[in-house]
């Protein structure tokens, strides 16, 4: 499938609600803004932005049945809390029954609720503009869309340390990719600033 906005936004149109759509075309307008200020390719991040949910409202069930069908079960937890399934089984939906081969896209759109170590930008990017997108409305969101804006690697660090603080706080399970994401990112950000140039 060839990156065509109008296709992938009628595709999100038919299978969401309109709640979720409102959602979704606010994540791809940021995710389109972002990308134009870090120099990232603007109609990917949109397309991703778009499809970025294309499973949150199938039944957790189908997503269980699906994830184990095409073998998308990789932690216990993906069992035990089978709602962080929607990305992976989106991305395979894409691929696999959309013909999307953007290798880049799909990787944002399966790693976009929990991350992942090694996360490219497209990937931070769509991770962060889920959690950031205009209609979201929490204390230091608007630390966060401008950490995002100055800075895509240390914005999603920060995107990635405030998930794991409303987890605790809530006595909610962390998801072993989160964590791993962010200590990845952490480490990424202490080699980065390091003194090398001595």
């Amino acid at each position: 499938m060839k990156l065509q906005v109008e296709v992938l936004r009628d595709l999100a149109a038919r299978v969401l609600s309109e709640e979720r759509l409102k959602h979704t075309l606010g994540v791809a307008d940021w995710a389109e803004r972002l990308a134009q200020h870090h120099g990232l390719d603007p109609l990917k991040a949109r397309c991703a932005g778009l499809v970025h949910d294309l499973a949150k409202e199938v039944s957790l069930n189908n997503q269980l049945r699906y994830a184990r069908r095409w073998n998308l079960l990789h932690y216990p937890e993906d069992e035990q809390s089978p709602y962080v399934l929607h990305g992976p089984v989106a991305a395979y939906w894409l691929e696999h029954h959309y013909g999307l081969d953007d290798p880049e896209i799909l990787a944002a759109v399966a790693n976009h609720t929990l991350g992942r170590p090694g996360m490219g930008k497209l990937e931070m990017l769509i991770y962060s503009a889920d959690l950031t997108e205009p209609d979201r409305d929490f204390p230091k969101v608007d630390f966060l869309r401008q950490s995002l804006y100055d800075d895509l690697e240390k914005g999603t660090l920060a995107c990635v340390e405030h998930t794991l603080i409303y987890l605790r706080e809530g006595k909610r399970p962390i998801h072993p990719l989160t964590q791993l994401t962010f200590e990845d990112l952490r480490r990424r950000q202490n080699i980065g600033t390091g003194s090398n140039n001595a």
